[in-house]
This record gives structure tokens, sequence and C-alpha cells, in this order.
């Protein structure tokens, strides 16, 4: 699944909004905007996330090229998500971005976090499964550990991060309510 870059800039400019203005309202730089709208980078996902949330669009809009609404989502055709230079793929497990939830597993590389800036805070719920390997959550300011058949429920509204601090790939299955993809 690849990031539509030109979508960004024909929806700042539907929403009559100049790269500044984007810039000031999602607290990212008008350079990196410029930088996303020419394809020359891809955001960093909390990056990202401000620009689509000062947009007022969920993230899925930047990679939908679909409209297959099947119900059905097949293993070798899973459509995956990963920024480059990120140590994290999401393989979106949901048939469509379009419904209330949202349903991924997401692969985490040894040493690495979700995010390496930080944490990030969103409306609604998650909640997650370790199928393999181990992962800290940060919620606030507590860290808790899980391992391989445990699980987590959380209000996204409480700042949150994900790390792997083991030595193999933690894969996890999380739903998300509203979708944030």
């Amino acid at each position: 699944m690849e990031f539509d870059y030109t979508k960004l800039r024909r929806l700042r400019q539907e929403k009559g909004l100049t790269m500044q203005a984007l810039a000031e309202k999602s607290g990212v730089s008008a350079s990196l905007i410029s930088q996303v709208e020419r394809g020359k980078v891809v955001p960093t996902l909390t990056a990202f996330w401000h620009i689509c949330q000062a947009l007022d669009v969920p993230m899925h809009y930047f990679f939908e090229n679909s409209q297959d609404e099947s119900m059905v989502v097949r293993r070798d055709q899973r459509k995956i998500i990963q920024f480059p230079g990120s140590h994290v793929r999401y393989h979106l497990l949901s048939p469509t971005l379009r419904g209330q939830i949202e349903f991924l597993l997401v692969e985490i590389s040894p040493g690495k976090a979700h995010d390496p800036e930080g944490m990030v805070a969103h409306g609604g719920e998650e909640c997650g499964y370790v199928l393999e390997g181990e992962m800290v959550v940060r919620l606030g300011t507590q860290e808790i550990h899980l391992r391989e058949g445990d699980s987590i429920c959380f209000p996204s509204s409480t700042p949150h991060r994900f790390v792997n601090p083991g030595t193999t790939v933690s894969r996890s299955i999380w739903a998300m309510t509203p979708p944030t993809f």
C-alpha cells in the first residue's frame, strides 16, 4: 500500500490552506509539508498524524487506491503500510478502512519503537494482543510489559507508545476505533 503524496497538496488546496497555514495548524514545518507534497520525503508517523488531524482526515485517506469492498482479506493479499526508515510494519486485516473499527497485525523490529518521535494520543480505544515476542506499552507515565499471550485495552486519548525491548520481532494484533490509518 503506497502513500499517495499527491493527495496532500490537493486536499490542502481544497481546504483553502497555504503550506504555512497547514504548518501552523499541524505543528509541522512548512518545509516538511512542501517536501511531502513533492514526494521527496514521507513524514514520520507522528508528523503524519498531526497533518491528518489538521486536515480532519483519517490516515488511510492517503493510502486508498481501491474501492474493493470485499469482506475477506486473504493472507497473501494484505495491504501493508511501512514508512520509509521505519522498523514497524502494519498489516491491514480489515478489508476497508471505511468502517467503525480497524484491525491490524503490527510487527515491530527488535529494540525499536512504533514511533521514534515519542508518544501519540487520539480519540477512541485500542485493544491489543501479543502473538509473538514482547512489547512495552508506555501509557502516560506507566510502562506495561507484555509478553506472548498478554492483551491490553486502553483509551487512545492516553498518550502512548509501543516499544519492542526483545531480540525477536514483536507481532501483535490490534483493534482500534475509530480507524486511524
